[in-house]
């Protein structure tokens, strides 16, 4: 389901783009100053298989046409699934000696493989410039960086004792928080329908090192997202 929505939105997208061209290529003449946006979002970290859904909301003030300035904050639900080779060499090793002896005991089923599968909730927060070019009357691409901070709320739930076990070792509450920056790029394009009205498609691409005290790697999380912008405010485009 998650693929064929994000194909789905993709899809959408690129009919836009077919289609917008054959419409007046003049210069955009009415730039509003501020711009809002509230959209579908999906966050993807594939090096510990983390995939969510959410909600991405973005503000921004133009103090001149070419560049704004806001805030952006995103919220979004998934799950992945840990397993020792994500985990710090200092907490691999004796967990595999563990393991070696629970296995030469007999202690553990045939084949067995730790994993704990583990559901999150993300919450991203930045602000910052956004630059834009408003070359084309119905399109707006825009580039920015991409600072800020990320939250991470994770709830193991292992699926059998010795995993259970574990998994309490690591989060002894059966929750675990961290909170830590981020940095990356990220850019889109506005399709607008009118001078205040269009529909935003964006992506990030970002680096951050969430529970560092248990994972031994930083990772890449990639956001797209995609929903309604809103213009309002008087019109700058001859600032």
């Amino acid at each position: 389901m998650h693929v064929n929505v994000r194909a789905g939105r993709f899809a959408a997208a690129a009919l836009l783009l077919l289609l917008l061209p054959g419409r007046s290529p003049g210069q955009q003449n009415y730039i509003t100053r501020y711009d809002l946006f509230l959209g579908m979002t999906d966050l993807n970290s594939p090096h510990v298989g983390l995939i969510e859904n959410g909600v991405h909301t973005q503000f921004g003030v133009r103090p001149v046409k070419w560049m704004s300035l806001g805030f952006d904050y995103s919220v979004s639900k998934g799950s992945l699934t840990l397993t020792p080779d994500l985990l710090l060499p200092s907490i691999q090793q004796p967990l595999a000696a563990q393991l070696g002896q629970m296995a030469a005991a007999g202690m553990l089923p045939p084949g067995y493989t730790l994993s704990v599968k583990t559901s999150s909730v993300t919450q991203t927060f930045a602000g910052g410039p956004q630059f834009s070019w408003h070359h084309w009357k119905y399109m707006t691409l825009f580039i920015r960086p991409s600072f800020g901070a990320i939250k991470e709320a994770a709830s193991p739930h292992p699926r059998d004792p010795i995993a259970a076990a574990i998994a309490n070792n690591l989060a002894p509450t059966g929750k675990k928080n961290d909170t830590t920056k981020f940095y990356g790029f990220g850019g889109g394009v506005d399709f607008l329908f009118s001078h205040h009205v269009g529909l935003r498609i964006q992506a990030d691409l970002v680096r951050d090192h969430l529970f560092n005290d248990l994972l031994t790697d930083s990772r890449g999380t990639v956001r797209l997202s995609i929903g309604p912008c809103f213009n309002f405010g008087k019109n700058i485009a001859e600032n």
